[in-house]
């Protein structure tokens, strides 16, 4: 009896500290494996955040009179969104299609808004992860065909 506990410190002895080395294998990848999460999750939250604001952009210029007002109501509904949304956007553009405006009345007409962001990312400090992600959202809300519009000209 006393030979086979031998035996079992003899490998007990020969595999101490195998677990350190294989921790400190695996810390990298898991490191990695978790900065890689975080990517995913911020683009997938920031991709809703400006279709959000993408929506409501276009909502809000459809409620304008003219197509003048629904720019300028177009982008202040986006950036006050996204402010909301706490997405702080490298570069932002919004434009804004008010070719709805000149349809004639009792006829179907519409606004569009696209948006564009270029999300940062660099502060994941991941080797080779590129410094921004351009996202964009495009959202479409009918005019009323029976209410009064200036055509801007």
């Amino acid at each position: 009896m006393t030979r086979r506990g031998d035996s079992r410190r003899r490998v007990a002895g020969r595999e101490a500290g195998s677990a350190t080395v294989e921790l400190a294998l695996l810390a990298p990848g898991l490191l990695l494996l978790c900065g890689l999460i975080l990517l995913g999750g911020r683009v997938v939250l920031a991709g809703g955040s400006i279709e959000q604001a993408a929506a409501a952009a276009a909502r809000q210029a459809s409620l304008a009179r003219d197509p003048a007002a629904a720019d300028r109501l177009a982008r202040q509904q986006a950036a006050r969104t996204l402010a909301a949304q706490h997405l702080q956007c490298a570069s932002l553009t919004v434009t804004v299609d008010t070719a709805g405006f000149r349809v004639p009345l009792g006829q179907p007409a519409s606004v569009a808004v696209e948006i564009g962001c270029a999300v940062r990312l660099s502060d994941l400090a991941l080797p080779g992860l590129p410094a921004t992600r351009a996202l964009s959202a495009r959202a479409v809300s009918p005019l009323d065909p029976w209410r009064a519009r200036g055509s801007g000209r």
